[in-house]
């Protein structure tokens, strides 16, 4: 069993950073609403445990409280900011709220040496960190010290080296605080003693034997679509239960330019997977006639997808077991640190839902990755990097990448105008620097003068992001002459645009999604 670190979820915006920067070290972890029953803890059986931050104050009546099973496992802990102020409260120090509260970034003064800053950190210092706090701790409970402060947080960071504990008033897992990374690999290798055990090749050979002890010698379903985690999912699969595989594509209309023949291609002469290639499309489009609501369309994709789905199964033969290719953050975005863990994926990752007469089990092998361990698993497998560095892309398809209704003719105009954003990526050499580029064909038209006439046609947004996991994203700094060139070759070669722009939200979008 690889070691691990239980993350215990406080309800803070940056949750999942603490998780993708223990993995980064190589270490297995998990987030956990902090309502976590107290045997599911011990049963756990961390190395150490992280209470991440949170937006309550702990003088509030009903604040997230950390169990006393916490401390009573002999583990290390880490408190960060909201995590560092209930440590202290629980083991009888003092919190109280701040005159002067500290958002974004600050300097701290390093005090004293402890072993979380070994080798990155010595007493004397004065480094950069990113705080977020309202309150403070200003009296320790009995075996801490102060290892390092800032004006406005005496106690910015703590230690108590007796028990392995230890408090910082900043987080460590944003960017913002540049030694960051390395004081969590400091807590997690030197303070917990975890190894560097969690690889993608120790994770394949666990998959394939959890899914062979989940199948047995049963068949199993999945839908494919051509991206990279149902893509995953079935090379995992297929090295598991060989033949019993059955994958199904199923063409909605919705896709990228060139992308079905590009699928079919991909399993039958790569992967050497049999493949059911259904081309759907008319159905989609019928069912979405004269719809402009974006939810009302993920709705009726989603049911629609389904219906085709069960025909051919039911065609195929039909199996015990559904594959899908959920992935950790759709986990964590259904938790709730207030209410514990639902069962149902977000929307926009699982259109629809799993209807409950499907009587099928699931099969979710990358339920406990990032989205660049996916890749990760996906070179593990063999897979070429054209295959798993591929941009993701929604299951709605370009549905949602139009606002408003649809109709043929704005799909083949978002489709060419797509594929031109996107060979030019690729010439200027861009591609693996970018998350996800795409176009989206808005609701506007407008008058333009082309050549010697004038015009009356669509506005196309363009947008491209970076990003590690998908979780966050800023948008990517294109140079005038390429979003010149791009513009100019979509406005002459996609008759029916005469204006683009381009989008530099760095937050994830609302209207125009980047899923």
């Amino acid at each position: 069993m690889t070691d691990r670190i239980l993350i215990l979820d406080f309800g803070a915006q940056y949750t999942q950073l603490i998780a993708r920067r223990v993995r980064e070290c190589g270490v297995y972890c998990e987030i956990h609403p902090y309502t976590m029953k107290d045997a599911d803890i011990a049963a756990f059986s961390a190395r150490g445990i992280i209470l991440s931050g949170g937006p309550a104050s702990v003088h509030q009546e009903f604040s997230p409280k950390a169990s006393d099973k916490v401390f009573q496992l002999g583990v290390p802990v880490l408190g960060i900011c909201y995590g560092e102020q209930l440590l202290c409260q629980k083991l009888g120090g003092k919190v109280e709220p701040s005159s002067h509260r500290e958002f974004g970034r600050a300097l701290v003064d390093v005090s004293d040496d402890c072993l979380l800053f070994k080798d990155v950190w010595k007493k004397g210092d004065q480094r950069q960190v990113w705080m977020s706090h309202g309150d403070r701790v200003t009296t320790l409970p009995l075996g801490f010290r102060v290892v390092a402060h800032t004006s406005a947080a005496p106690f910015a960071a703590i230690a108590d080296e007796s028990r392995r504990y230890y408090g910082v008033q900043f987080h460590p897992e944003v960017m913002h605080t540049p030694d960051g990374a390395r004081l969590l690999k400091n807590f997690t290798h030197l303070i917990a003693g975890c190894k560097s055990d969690w690889t993608m090749a120790a994770f394949r050979q666990s998959a394939i034997a959890k899914v062979r002890a989940q199948v047995g010698g049963k068949k199993i379903l999945c839908a494919v679509s051509g991206g990279v985690d149902s893509s995953v999912v079935a090379a995992l699969l297929h090295e598991a239960i060989g033949d019993r595989l059955i994958c199904i594509f199923i063409n909605t209309g919705l896709l990228r330019e060139g992308e079905p023949e590009q699928v079919e291609k991909m399993f039958k002469d790569h992967f050497k997977i049999p493949l059911i290639h259904v081309d759907a499309g008319a159905l989609f489009l019928l069912r979405l006639a004269g719809v402009a609501d974006p939810e009302r369309k993920r709705k009726i994709i989603g049911e629609t997808f389904i219906e085709v789905f069960e025909k051919e199964a039911e065609m195929a033969g039909g199996a015990d077991f559904l594959a899908q290719g959920t992935l950790y953050p759709d986990i964590i975005e259904s938790v709730s640190f207030s209410g514990g863990p639902s069962e149902t994926i977000k929307s926009h990752h699982n259109v629809g839902g799993l209807p409950a007469h499907m009587k099928m089990a699931l099969v979710e092998p990358l339920r406990e990755l990032f989205k660049d361990e996916v890749r990760a698993l996906g070179r593990e497998l063999g897979m070429h990097d054209a295959m798993v560095g591929r941009h993701p892309f929604p299951g709605p398809g370009l549905a949602i990448r139009i606002p408003g209704e649809l109709s043929p003719e704005k799909i083949q105009l978002l489709r060419k105008a797509d594929a031109i954003y996107i060979d030019e990526i690729r010439k200027a050499g861009l591609y693996a620097e970018i998350w996800q580029a795409f176009a989206v064909l808005l609701p506007v038209r407008t008058v333009g003068v082309m050549g010697d006439s004038r015009s009356y046609d669509y506005v196309c947004a363009l947008r491209a992001v970076t990003s590690t996991d998908g979780m966050t994203a800023d948008y990517y700094h294109f140079s005038h002459e390429f979003l010149s060139r791009v513009s100019t070759r979509i406005t002459n070669e996609a008759k029916g645009i005469n204006r683009v722009v381009y989008d530099i939200t760095s937050k994830p979008p609302g209207t125009i999604e980047w899923e």
